[in-house]
């Protein structure tokens, strides 16, 4: 069975990670995106040291999409160089893992709906 894939992600404000969030959801690139507002950073760019607000988004999805969904993402991104990083999940709920596969149709949906927290 394939395994699930964490992608984390920042944004520069909610509306695009909601946006974008929701085009890959419909696109079945992820099964499901977690954003986490008001977060803030303090960064290395092109020489310098900046702050910023930003949000933090966790996507839900599969290893092999991974491909898929950097290149989805970075299309639609905002920033000239996102920060992308996928994160193996080394271990999973049966279900958990189910839904996130069928969600991006690698599995057979139950079709019954689940809501994420």
């Amino acid at each position: 069975m394939e395994r699930p894939l964490l992608v984390y992600t920042t944004f520069p404000d909610l509306a695009s990670a909601l946006n974008i969030g929701e085009a890959l959801v419909r696109e079945r690139l992820v099964a499901c995106i977690n954003v986490l507002p008001g977060m803030h950073s303090v960064y290395s760019w092109q020489g310098t040291v900046a702050r910023g607000e930003e949000v933090a988004a966790i996507l839900k999805s599969r290893e092999g999409l991974a491909d898929a969904l950097s290149a989805a993402l970075k299309a639609r991104h905002p920033y000239e160089t996102p920060i992308i990083l996928h994160l193996p999940v080394a271990g999973a709920d049966a279900d958990t893992a189910a839904r996130i596969l069928a969600e991006t149709g690698a599995g057979a949906s139950n079709g019954s709906p689940v809501q994420e927290a």
